[in-house]
């Protein structure tokens, strides 16, 4: 089984800087993508930033120039630098990877248990 473990949420104030690691049981090139999610209160999990397995990188347009995902394949570490942050960004904030499973595209998804992010103003 895939573990995917969190760290570095916490309590910042608005316009700081925060770094998120992911690291994972396995070799994350095993994956076809990893990336990062986040979920505020009342609100569906969405999609932040993700990094493919040959680097390819997306970013949610509330994020672009902000927020940067780095990937590490020696240490199985996935970064998400967060800057400039914005007390709309607060939410806890979950890693993800994934691998295409069938030919159509169905996809097995491991996710992280979580941090959380909040962002003072």
């Amino acid at each position: 089984q895939v573990q995917l473990v969190e760290s570095g949420g916490g309590l910042v104030q608005a316009g700081g800087s925060l770094r998120l690691s992911c690291t994972a049981s396995k070799s994350i090139s095993s994956f076809d993508a990893v990336g990062w999610y986040r979920q505020a209160p009342g609100k569906q999990r969405e999609l932040v930033a993700s990094i493919t397995d040959d680097g390819r990188t997306n970013s949610a347009e509330p994020v672009k120039g902000r927020f940067i995902i780095l990937r590490d394949n020696a240490k199985n570490t996935v970064d998400l630098q967060m800057n400039s942050l914005k007390p709309e960004d607060t939410a806890v904030y979950y890693c993800n990877a994934f691998k295409i499973v069938t030919v159509e595209g169905a996809r097995r998804d491991f996710w992280g248990q979580g941090t959380q992010v909040t962002v003072s103003s």
